[in-house]
């Protein structure tokens, strides 16, 4: 079992982390401030289940093929930045509703939990995370190292999913305001899609 004491230190370091904005948190953001908090909301749970696949990848050592092999590392950072892309270039070129009276959204809170576990599985940084930061807190004299990591990651999850839905509301409330503002809402699209793809961009850069 772990120590808890290193699992208080390892909490205190992931919560100042999680809410340090990264891309996840950058996607959160733009989804609620599009879509309204609960789409935020749902994008942050879509994360935090591909959070809960990197843990488990950790446990069973694929992530450290992916850190291993240049090839299989390209693949997936390329697909991650192009899927990241795709996503911007469509929220670019879509035009804005007139009018969001009948409660219509860009994105539908089911498409973005879709979207939150695609991103998220397919961004190797997050796999390299997983593999070379829960290992510097488990130690084997302490048991099984699969459970330790298991429950490492586990708080990672929690932790950054309560940094999300933070994000989430907050820009959610935002987001409200900015949707009834005509001349906001008809570039709204455009700055949401430029930040996704600055991110697939970002990613295309990412060294193993």
């Amino acid at each position: 079992m772990i120590d808890p004491i290193i699992l208080l230190n390892y909490s205190l370091i992931v919560l100042g982390f999680v809410f340090i904005p990264g891309p996840a948190t950058l996607f959160t953001v733009a989804r609620a401030t599009s879509s309204g908090a609960k789409v935020g909301i749902a994008t942050g749970v879509g994360i935090a289940l591909g959070d809960i696949i990197h843990t488990l990848m950790a446990v069973i050592g694929i992530s450290a093929i992916i850190a291993t092999s240049a090839l299989l590392f390209s693949i997936i950072k390329y697909a991650g930045a192009a899927y990241l892309i795709y996503l911007g270039i469509r929220a670019i070129l879509q035009k804005a509703p007139i009018d969001l009276s009948n409660g219509a959204l860009p994105v539908s809170a089911g498409e973005a939990f879709r979207q939150g576990i695609l991103s998220e599985v397919l961004n190797p940084k997050t796999a390299l995370f997983f593999l070379a930061f829960l290992p510097q807190f488990v130690q084997p004299e302490n048991g099984m190292v699969a459970l330790q990591l298991i429950i490492l990651g586990t708080v990672f999850v929690a932790l950054g999913l309560f940094s999300n839905i933070v994000f989430a509301l907050g820009s959610g409330g935002l987001g409200k305001f900015l949707r009834r503002n005509p001349a906001v809402l008809k570039w709204q699209g455009k700055v949401v899609g430029s930040i996704y793809c600055a991110l697939g961009a970002r990613l295309t850069f990412l060294d193993r």
